[in-house]
């Protein structure tokens, strides 16, 4: 048997019909950047999330840098993130010549150790970015409350959370912004680079929409150095049909993360936990396990695609060695890149198809 880490041309053979007919409504319309769909997609996000502002940009990397920039981050300021995580979260800050400050991960959720950040503030300490890592939000009370004392601004980094829930409220509405990839990979994937901020500050999202679009409100009347990050018309018809569907595709992955959690009960293997008071979305089922190249190897090799997410802790990676991150120790995170394997998942993932990968499982987990 052969089980996909992720299988896109299933969730596509759905949904074929109306996303043709999406993509047909926006070539026969002639209009390509910045259009009905595209403000029709803000509104619906909006919605959906629950928060004033949507702002279409063109990936969710430019999610993090616009909202950096539109919070007034500059060089030389500090910002405090996860080490367990991909290096957009970190890279943003690094390409506006502001330093990321990597705290430890708590070892149950994998998500930013709030109980660690106090301690890593300094007087440069200018933001927060907490990554709601593989579907589950941090514990955004905490982060929140601590942003307060300090004065800092948090922009939370949801790229992989659309839809997950903190105490009954969606990720997105906790921070001064929340950044959404829309990466084709993701719960709600374009089928090509898209990306969303959301926000309930009227006056930073009116700043985004600028910065988005080359510094401007009006047509050739450029008021800051601003990016070209617009999302096209196609991405966003699609993404408006995708979206529809997306409650239903996050129940499904909840329940097959469900079904694995029972499955995996007697083998030696971790377990992703659901914390609660919060709605995990399950971006990625990861399990911890001793042996993580053994068992991956022996899996790739029954047909049963695996992620290794993520192999090199973020401050650990080349550049970061380079720029003076050589001696720091984050031994949670560390031991999670060890361990950590994605198992397949996704809304159409079958009960048999889960039985094999857990059998399979038996067979080489120590």
């Amino acid at each position: 048997m052969k089980v996909n880490l992720l299988d896109l041309k299933i969730q596509y053979e759905n949904i074929k019909d109306e996303i043709k007919q999406a993509i047909d409504n926006v070539l026969e319309s002639g209009n390509f950047i910045m259009g009905e769909n595209v403000k029709k997609l803000e509104e619906e996000v909006a919605e959906f999330c629950g928060v004033k502002r949507a702002i279409a940009v063109a990936n969710g990397t430019d999610a993090i840098l616009l909202s950096l920039r539109a919070l007034g981050i500059n060089e030389g300021d500090e910002v405090i993130t996860s080490p367990f995580t991909f290096f957009a979260s970190a890279e943003t800050s690094s390409l506006i010549g502001a330093k990321p400050v990597f705290v430890d991960i708590n070892p149950e959720t994998l998500c930013i150790d709030e109980t660690k950040i106090e301690e890593a503030i300094t007087e440069k300490t200018k933001a927060i970015i907490p990554v709601h890592i593989f579907g589950q939000m941090c514990n955004m009370d905490k982060i929140m409350e601590i942003a307060k004392k300090h004065d800092l601004v948090v922009i939370e980094d949801a790229c992989q959370a659309i839809g997950a829930e903190y105490k009954g409220v969606k990720a997105g509405n906790f921070g001064n912004s929340g950044t959404f990839s829309f990466f084709p990979t993701k719960n709600l994937g374009a089928y090509g680079d898209a990306g969303m901020i959301v926000t309930n500050d009227e006056e930073l999202a009116d700043k985004l929409c600028m910065l988005r679009q080359h510094g401007t409100k009006k047509k050739y009347m450029h008021e800051m150095i601003g990016h070209n990050s617009r999302l096209d018309e196609i991405q966003a018809a699609i993404l408006r049909v995708k979206l529809r569907y997306l409650e239903q595709w996050t129940e499904d992955r909840r329940r097959n993360a469900e079904i694995y959690d029972n499955m995996l009960k007697d083998i030696n293997v971790k377990t992703p936990i659901e914390m609660e008071e919060r709605r995990h979305v399950y971006h990625q089922y990861c399990i911890l396990v001793d042996n993580k190249e053994e068992v991956m190897a022996f899996l790739k090799d029954k047909g049963i695609g695996c992620g290794n997410y993520y192999p090199i802790p973020v401050h650990q990676l080349p550049i970061y060695k380079e720029a003076g991150y050589t001696n720091l120790k984050l031994n949670v995170c560390e031991d999670a890149c060890r361990k950590s394997i994605a198992l397949p998942m996704y809304p159409e993932l079958n009960e048999e198809q889960q039985k094999y990968v857990v059998e399979c499982l038996k067979e080489i987990v120590k």
